[in-house]
């Protein structure tokens, strides 16, 4: 049984779902909403009450101020407010993408109350080498979208990513391996939820998200075990250099998972049990 819900935090106001029992486990996204997250989770139900919610500005997730930048450190201000209404003094959390850069932000800013954080191809563009040349397009991706619109800096920003003639848009930018490819700026009227997430995405998110740079030496020798996870095919993406490059300054391997950058979107059940493998290691 899947039960909705919504908590009042500084600034907002956050939807979240929870399912079945047993240990908590939060999965976090950004920008993915949580009804993403809906076929892993139910996988994942049978052993562990598993938390989804839509990040801040996000979906049901509503911002007091639309113009408040959503920044890794307050959606791990966040991710512990739901943890407080649950009542858990920790969980484990599994990020992917932005998610992952929250659940970096949390296991260094709120030592203790995670367990184990699994950061699935976090997008720390500045451990890339090129981070200069990255920033740039990031940039480029944003006045895209003031200049274009939503579609087009959809485009500009899954190929950036790596993902052109490859994989898709499911519109919150987490393409899976098994979408379509790539398209061009889509005609006619935009739907308003679309739009808003677009934009908060864009001129809110992005730039922080991609910008974090995490403390090495906190999630090295900090309370919270943190663990890098990698997709298996992911090897064409902008997110293998980011990811690697982290799994390399821990001095850990990254753990594969399965598929690419939206493997829990795709394979929801195999993704589910390789995910219950690395939390039981912990």
């Amino acid at each position: 049984m899947t039960t909705s819900h919504t908590l009042d935090v500084p600034g907002a106001r956050l939807y979240y779902e929870v399912r079945g029992s047993g240990p908590v486990l939060v999965i976090a996204g950004a920008p993915m909403p949580a009804v993403e997250f809906a076929p892993l989770a139910e996988e994942l139900a049978s052993d562990h009450t598993v938390v989804t919610h839509d990040p801040r500005g996000v979906q049901g997730s509503v911002l007091d101020d639309p113009g408040q930048d959503s920044t890794p450190e307050l959606r791990a201000d966040d991710v512990v407010a739901l943890l407080d209404a649950l009542g858990a003094e920790s969980a484990d959390l599994f990020g992917s993408s932005g998610g992952a850069v929250t659940g970096l932000a949390l296991a260094t800013r709120h030592p203790g109350r995670a367990r184990t954080v699994v950061a699935h191809e976090p997008p720390l563009l500045e451990l890339l080498p090129d981070a200069v040349e990255q920033r740039a397009k990031i940039e480029d991706v944003i006045a895209t979208f003031r200049r274009e619109g939503p579609s087009a800096a959809w485009v500009t920003f899954m190929v950036n990513a790596g993902f052109a003639g490859d994989g898709g848009d499911d519109g919150q930018g987490d393409g899976g391996e098994d979408d379509g490819p790539v398209e061009g700026p889509v005609e006619g009227p935009v739907e308003p939820r679309f739009l808003a997430d677009s934009a908060h995405f864009f001129l809110h998110e992005l730039r922080g998200t991609t910008a974090y740079q995490p403390d090495i030496a906190a999630l090295t020798f900090g309370e919270t075990r943190v663990v890098v996870g990698l997709g298996e095919d992911s090897g064409h993406l902008l997110t293998y250099g980011t990811t690697t490059a982290l799994a390399g300054l821990l001095g850990r391997p990254a753990v594969e998972f399965p598929g690419d950058h939206g493997g829990f979107l795709t394979r929801p059940k195999e993704f589910a049990d390789a995910l219950r493998d690395v939390l039981a290691r912990g």
